[in-house]
């Protein structure tokens, strides 16, 4: 699978594929099945549908490695809008928003920890104006304590943003006991980039192993869990952890892709439990698509898998 990376990271910068892959009556019909859009107006859409089906929502602009100040400006400019319509049309108490650090400005050489933070501030006061809040996704390792510094200077005022946790990293367990406490929101997740063994479990089973013990660390813990997982028995263990600890439905939460296991999702959320999409959107779709294949091309026997079935 190692030798799809750079022939992926290849497409990913082609304008012509991606026009193909946009315009061709399959691929483009697949594509909207996990991007329902590029503007805001879509992606509220569709958040909309997601709440009348019970589900709630994260919305993530896409964007990413972003090294123009200006380019961080319209990102955050992009979330204002977005919660603003997403208060308008009565949505916000049921979508959050996702936000990378590094699509408002945590690479900018020099001035990246100080943009980012004063963007990522903006953002979560628009949030709660919105009656809503923001959870600060993960990237790569190289930047696990730069948004762990951030997120912590955030919820000095904002104690609500969120935090992601990637199971996969050899300190993600203490870094989840240092979170599980009271009024800390975390998503755990197994972890989507191809990370060296230095720092994160290579093997499927010892991710999983990992997955397990977080959870325990998360649920017994005093703060508000979110399970990232489209893993039927991830979700089973999880929910078995949860009663073991005396947790009610509602007290955490499951959070899967938009149009990953769709059914799955409905059916969780008619059984009593929170169940909130990750909705990804904007113009780009398709560099993030092929970059997160090109990470960790054993993604793509997943997205295949998915096509196959949507249950």
């Amino acid at each position: 699978m190692s030798l799809l990376r750079e022939p992926l990271l290849l497409l990913a910068r082609s304008e012509r594929v991606k026009k193909l892959v946009s315009t061709l009556p399959v691929s483009s019909g697949i594509v909207h099945g996990y991007v329902p859009g590029e503007s805001n107006e879509e992606a509220v859409d569709a958040t909309a549908t997601l709440v009348e089906d019970g589900l709630t929502v994260t919305l993530d602009f896409l964007g990413e490695d972003t090294l123009d100040a200006a380019q961080a400006d319209a990102t955050v400019e992009a979330y204002l809008n977005l919660l603003g319509q997403l208060s308008a049309r009565g949505l916000a108490r049921k979508a959050e928003v996702s936000v990378k650090l590094s699509a408002i400005g945590q690479a900018l050489p020099s001035i990246g920890h100080k943009t980012a933070l004063e963007n990522a501030r903006t953002i979560c006061r628009a949030a709660r104006n919105a009656g809503t809040t923001v959870t600060l996704d993960m990237e790569d390792h190289t930047t696990t304590d730069a948004t762990l510094a951030i997120l912590a200077e955030l919820r000095q005022d904002f104690p609500e943003t969120g935090a992601v946790l990637q199971a996969y990293l050899h300190r993600t367990e203490e870094d989840c006991r240092a979170l599980a406490h009271q009024g800390s929101r975390v998503r755990l997740c197994k972890g989507a980039y191809n990370e060296p063994e230095s720092v994160a479990f290579q093997d499927k089973l010892d991710v999983d192993k990992s997955y397990v013990r977080c959870l325990k660390v998360l649920l017994r813990g005093s703060g508000y869990p979110m399970i990232a997982t489209h893993d039927p028995r991830m979700v089973a263990i999880a929910s078995s952890i949860a009663a073991d600890a005396g947790r009610d439905k509602g007290t955490y939460e499951f959070q899967m892709l938009y149009g990953i296991r769709p059914e799955e999702q409905k059916r969780l959320a008619a059984s009593g439990e929170t169940v909130r999409v990750y909705l990804p959107y904007g113009q780009e779709w398709y560099g993030y698509l092929m970059r997160r294949l090109a990470e960790r091309p054993q993604n793509l026997s997943f997205f295949v898998k998915s096509l196959v079935s949507k249950k």
